[in-house]
């Protein structure tokens, strides 16, 4: 459904992204993965034409983008920032948004604003960031598009209604929406993407799904005794994540069988190895 070739993006001398491949399938949830800066939105803008790519190609359900109008109709999209008419009622904005289309999209907007619990009568400037944030989510799926771009989508929602909006997405999925959901935070990706793309300092540095990822030979080890002070740890294989007098614990993405032949050679009291979280393996990559 969105498929993109070489995409870069330059700001001046100051990179963007570099060479972006990615394609992601239709009626998939797609999550880009990435801390604040790592070239999410600039990837995300380049895509909607809100920028202008330095290179490379965009291509929406197999058709290359050459100009601003003609595909958006079947996008929606919320970005991470959120800017509307101040003095509009939430009502009114909806209602004007929805003129743009030639569907009658009444039934579709009370449904989301049910669900998220939208304050209708309240202006714009009068709305929390969070009443905001729904405001925007529903501005991007009421005239429910075949591709839905998601920047951000979580930020300033409260646990409960960040529920309710996982399960307007699944059920989108279940019609067949092409879903692209950019955020920093692992757990959401975890939990409603079937794969992941992680960005890094504008280069997407791998792409696989949540199950791959989780099962890619590495290992979270503690090691309790002085002993561990003794051993002679390949440092390219592990990653410190907390160390004190008598105790370490390391992320380790080497053969298990060689960290067991080098621990024999030391006394130590207590040995606990455990699976990773994806937040360690995300932090492994980012090293």
């Amino acid at each position: 459904m969105l498929k993109t070739e070489n995409l870069t993006k330059y700001y001046g001398e100051t990179l963007g992204i570099q060479k972006i491949d990615l394609e992601i399938n239709k009626g998939e949830i797609f999550g880009l993965l990435g801390p604040n800066g790592a070239g999410k939105s600039t990837f995300i803008k380049c895509v909607m034409r809100m920028i202008n790519k330095t290179a490379g190609k965009i291509y929406i359900n197999g058709q290359e983008i050459t100009n601003k109008e003609d595909y958006k109709r079947d996008i929606g999209y919320l970005p991470s920032e959120i800017n509307l008419y101040d003095d509009y009622k939430v009502r009114d904005m909806l209602k004007y948004s929805a003129s743009f289309y030639k569907e009658n999209l009444e039934d579709r907007i009370n449904y989301l604003t049910h669900k998220l619990q939208v304050p209708m009568d309240k202006k714009i400037e009068e709305l929390s960031y969070g009443n905001l944030k729904k405001v925007g989510i529903v501005l991007a799926m009421m005239h429910s598009p075949k591709l839905l771009i998601l920047d951000e989508p979580t930020s300033g929602l409260d646990p409960l209604i960040t529920e309710v909006f996982f399960k307007l997405l699944a059920e989108e999925k279940k019609k067949g929406t092409t879903i692209l959901f950019s955020t920093h935070i692992l757990s959401e990706v975890k939990k409603i993407c079937d794969r992941i793309g992680m960005i890094k300092q504008g280069s997407l540095i791998k792409i696989d799904t949540v199950e791959a990822l989780t099962n890619n030979n590495v290992n979270i080890v503690t090691i309790i005794g002085e002993g561990f002070k003794k051993m002679k740890l390949p440092i390219k294989d592990i990653m410190i994540k907390e160390e004190s007098k008598n105790s370490i614990k390391f992320v380790y993405k080497g053969n298990i069988n060689d960290l067991i032949k080098i621990l024999s050679e030391v006394k130590i009291e207590h040995l606990i190895i455990e699976e990773p979280s994806i937040e360690d393996i995300f932090m492994n990559y980012y090293r």
